[in-house]
């Protein structure tokens, strides 16, 4: 039997070297996923820290966001526009059952708002792999999900069994479509983000949260301020060093050409109901 082809859209950027392009919408926003799917984005993030958990809101917009027509064409069962979602539990919570609901619905990826220790990283990583024997390969961050793949399956459009094989988190598992973003949005979280990187396998990225940061150092929302620009390139560097994605999360024309030369792979451009930025920064990455 031939094997699956990629079905994470935004992982299969990446591993080609790209930037991969992605958005955020409210969770319950059914206009906005429906236009998404005709969209060039590899991915989008169903927003639920800011606007409230809805889990029927998100199996709904799981829904509109695929495209029966694009989906057929492309060959694969992969849906054109990569979903994600953002918990609204901080790190230090570690509310895991957020992250379940959400994969058990579909989802391709969770992003794990203020993430500062080692400890929380590990337990966001962990929320997104199934448990298994200590003595089977990467065993580590032990997993702690329940299991509940039905609904999953169904929306990946895959069995199970196939379910299982790839529902582990990307790079640690280089066959694995789940991708776990962890946002550093403080100056704690940058100070320990050395450790973080090196004592957790399994992060996909890390995505600097230049809001709350912006505002920690005094500069709310300043995000050309010098200030706020040396801590987000100290976090560039540190991850650098241990060859982990970044994203910046407000990419525009006016900075897109300083953010992708300064290395951001995971880049986030203007809102789904309008795509002029998306295609301009597209374009100058060469991805048109």
């Amino acid at each position: 039997m031939a094997e699956l082809p990629r079905l994470n859209g935004i992982i299969r950027a990446l591993e080609k070297g790209d930037c991969a392009f992605m958005t955020f919408t409210p969770i319950s926003d059914i206009d906005a996923a429906v236009q998404l799917t005709q969209s060039k984005y590899d991915g989008v993030i169903f927003e639920g820290e800011h606007v409230g958990w809805d889990v029927r809101g998100l199996r709904d917009v799981l829904q509109y966001s695929l495209n029966r027509q694009l989906i057929a064409n492309s060959g694969s069962v992969a849906p054109s526009v990569t979903p994600t979602a953002r918990i609204p539990a901080n790190g230090v919570e570690k509310n895991q059952f957020l992250a379940k609901q959400a994969l058990d619905l579909g989802v391709y990826g969770v992003v794990f708002p203020h993430i500062s220790t080692v400890e929380e990283a590990y337990n966001a990583v962990a929320a997104c792999r199934y448990p298994r024997l200590k003595d089977k390969p990467l065993y580590e961050p032990v997993g702690i999900r329940g299991d509940g793949p039905v609904p999953a399956a169904r929306y990946w459009g895959i069995s199970q069994g196939d379910y299982y094989k790839r529902a582990d988190t990307w790079p640690l598992d280089p066959k694995g479509e789940i991708l776990t973003i962890l946002q550093i949005e403080d100056t704690h979280g940058i100070a320990n983000l050395r450790d973080i990187l090196k004592n957790v396998p399994g992060i996909g990225a890390i995505l600097i949260g230049e809001g709350d940061l912006s505002q920690e150092l005094g500069y709310p929302r300043q995000y050309e301020h010098p200030a706020v620009l040396e801590a987000m390139a100290e976090i560039v560097a540190i991850c650098k060093e241990n060859n982990v994605i970044v994203g910046h999360p407000h990419v525009e024309v006016t900075n897109m050409e300083r953010v992708v030369n300064e290395g951001y792979k995971l880049l986030f451009c203007s809102a789904p109901r309008t795509y002029a930025t998306l295609d301009k920064v597209r374009g100058h990455v060469g991805r048109t």
